[in-house]
């Protein structure tokens, strides 16, 4: 266990002098219940984490974006700190195989879900917060921000996202998930334009462009979206 949670700490980028809040951020309920450890499971974590994530986007929102108003700031921060930027997070760094799983959340692809994995990440972040403190945890969390942070002082950050949307609408229709490939990219460095093909259950749905992958697979989606229509109930 101990060269597993050297992995994740090299991950992360920070080493705990208290291994336990580490161990208790990996405890999914399901595993304290099921093995009765002594670390208690993660949720008590993922409330703190909750508010710290929250606070550090504020924050560095504030710093940076003193022209924006606090409406376009609180679109920003809901966008940031939604749960498909928590889960790309997540994914990014691998956390579900460091997560201690009950069998049966394991056998119901535990790892792999989006709402497992979001507030683990929360946990985390609390964890990392209780052991070194607001400077640890604020570098941790804008570490994982970092180019959607990036994105937007460059401009290129797109506030509507389409992908999350589109996402849920496709899981609330036990559809598959999509999927997307770029196509085609042409013009100089400076001024490139992607095109990108979105595809459900391997069929073409729809095509996106825009000046990064990014902004043409928001572009997909978003077209994608307008096919589909309006929900109803």
């Amino acid at each position: 266990m101990e060269d597993v949670l050297d992995n994740l700490e090299e991950k992360i980028e920070y080493a705990f002098k208290d291994r336990s809040l580490l161990l208790r951020a990996l405890t999914h309920s399901s595993y304290a219940n099921e093995c009765r450890v002594e670390q208690e499971d993660y949720e008590q974590l993922e409330f703190l984490g909750d508010s710290i994530i929250g606070f550090v986007v504020s924050e560095n929102l504030l710093v940076n974006h003193p022209d924006l108003t606090e409406g376009q700031l609180s679109k920003l921060r809901a966008q940031l700190v939604s749960s498909s930027s928590l889960f790309r997070s997540a994914s990014g760094l691998e956390l579900g195989r460091f997560l201690r799983l009950g069998k049966g959340e394991e056998k119901n692809s535990g790892r792999r879900k989006q709402a497992v994995l979001v507030d683990a990440t929360e946990a985390l972040v609390a964890a990392v917060y209780l052991d070194g403190g607001m400077d640890a945890a604020r570098r941790f969390v804008l570490q994982q921000l970092a180019e959607d942070l990036g994105d937007i002082l460059s401009g290129r950050f797109v506030l509507s996202d389409y992908k999350s949307r589109l996402q849920e609408r496709l899981h609330s229709l036990r559809e598959a998930r999509p999927e997307y490939s770029v196509i085609d990219q042409s013009g100089p460095d400076h001024q490139r334009q992607f095109s990108v093909r979105l595809t459900i259950g391997g069929k073409p749905t729809a095509r996106g462009q825009g000046g990064t992958k990014k902004s043409a697979e928001q572009d997909a989606a978003r077209r994608a979206l307008k096919k589909m229509g309006p929900i109803t109930c």
